[in-house]
């Protein structure tokens, strides 16, 4: 139920909006593909709603339907992100100072939809 309220109340182009510009494009030189933006978004709000560090994020998205559910993880076409691409996604994050503006989206609708969440700012 919270996983589905998440995905309803959040305003997830947005945030892709935030970070898009930052994230990695397909390598051109055949190097390993690059994760979609979406899902791993997902995964890291993921991480910090339920306090997971990267590899405990990658173990709990291999044993929770409703995490894979929630970053739209098929493991009949594909595998979990593992904790290093998990992890890529965090430091890119930090490294733009990005983590504090989706924070702040992510209280405003919740608010707007009569929700709290100790969704910290840790970019301020």
């Amino acid at each position: 139920m919270f996983l589905e309220q998440m995905n309803e109340i959040l305003p997830w182009p947005e945030l892709y909006k935030t970070i898009a510009p930052f994230y990695p494009k397909a390598s051109a030189r055949g190097g390993r593909p690059t994760a979609g933006l979406e899902r791993m978004l997902r995964i890291h709000f993921l991480q910090h709603w339920f306090e997971l560090p990267d590899p405990s994020a990658e173990e709990l998205l291999y044993g929770s339907r409703a995490m894979r559910q929630f970053a739209d993880i098929d493991l009949g076409k594909e595998p979990v992100p593992d904790e290093t691409t998990i992890g890529q996604l965090r430091r890119l994050m930090e490294r733009h100072n990005l983590g504090g503006e989706l924070c702040q989206w992510v209280n405003v609708h919740l608010e707007k939809n009569g929700l709290t969440l100790n969704c910290r700012c840790y970019n301020d």
